[in-house]
């Protein structure tokens, strides 16, 4: 009962997730914007639930750079003014260590350096697959967070429904061997469905999906999902945090649900590069 509880809490939760991306891929072709401006709140948010998990958010002088740069990455979609974002962010950011050197230790800096790096940055290439797509470009955004989501969705009911060998004890207790092979399975089939229902009902066969990049999607978006799962689990573990927040529940935080997109979200887009999903 407690299992069949926490996956309906789960699943109430996803499907306000769910309606808040609709809007967005509804949307789109009217206020482009708005995808810009959801992946700026999700890594801004992001960047904070870390501040806060190392109990760093009193050091103002590297919080609130980071949170600005965070705001305004998704912003900057162009070489120029990305590379004046990073030079003026790390200028201030480690401006601020010497400025402050008695209060602010260079591990402090470091790390949320890092983070912030990796936060915004991967979420952007959201942006960046919805751009490089065309008319196809939101199918490709919700190909990679669906890649991400399921993955991890499909793992967690198999693994606590048929769970018995544990995959990874010492990191994160709950996750088991079965739980990866059916959130692998439950992957690709998911991203198969999405290309038939692409091709054959949105398209109605106008256009051509390439499976075999949606299976290698499904494959290895599922084992990147599980890593980036993994990597946010030991900082959690590290920071002796169950979860970032408490700002969705039966999720967690924004890095208890976007972790998993962190890692997927980059490597669809330079999958995509050279392979095409629609042609």
């Amino acid at each position: 009962m407690k299992v069949l509880t926490s996956i309906q809490q789960r699943l109430t939760s996803a499907l306000a997730i769910l309606i808040l991306l609709a809007a967005v891929v509804l949307f789109n072709a009217r206020f482009p914007l708005a995808l810009n401006i959801v992946i700026s709140i999700i890594s801004v948010m992001g960047v904070w639930e870390i501040s806060s998990a190392l109990n760093m958010t009193k050091q103002v002088a590297l919080v609130v750079p980071s949170c600005i740069f965070a705001v305004a990455l998704p912003f900057l979609v162009d070489m120029f003014t990305k590379g004046l974002g990073l030079f003026v962010y790390t200028v201030i950011l480690f401006g601020a260590m010497i400025l402050y050197h008695s209060v602010i230790s260079f591990r402090e800096v470091a790390i949320i350096y890092s983070m912030t790096m990796l936060i915004p940055t991967s979420l952007q290439t959201l942006i960046l697959l919805r751009d490089a797509g065309g008319s196809h470009g939101m199918f490709h955004v919700i190909v990679a967070i669906f890649a991400a989501w399921v993955a991890d969705a499909g793992a967690y009911i198999f693994g606590s429904l048929l769970g018995r060998h544990k995959l990874c004890p010492n990191i994160s207790p709950k996750k088991t061997v079965e739980g990866a092979v059916g959130g692998i399975l439950a992957d690709v089939g998911i991203m198969l469905l999405f290309g038939f229902i692409f091709q054959n009902v949105y398209w109605n066969g106008t256009v051509h999906v390439n499976f075999a990049v949606l299976v290698v999607i499904g494959l290895v978006g599922a084992i990147l999902s599980m890593l980036g799962d993994l990597s946010f689990s030991i900082i959690k573990r590290s920071c002796h945090i169950k979860d970032f927040s408490e700002l969705i529940p039966g999720h967690g935080g924004i890095l208890d649900r976007f972790d998993s997109v962190i890692f997927v979200s980059p490597f669809v887009y330079l999958l995509l590069q050279a392979f095409p999903m629609v042609y």
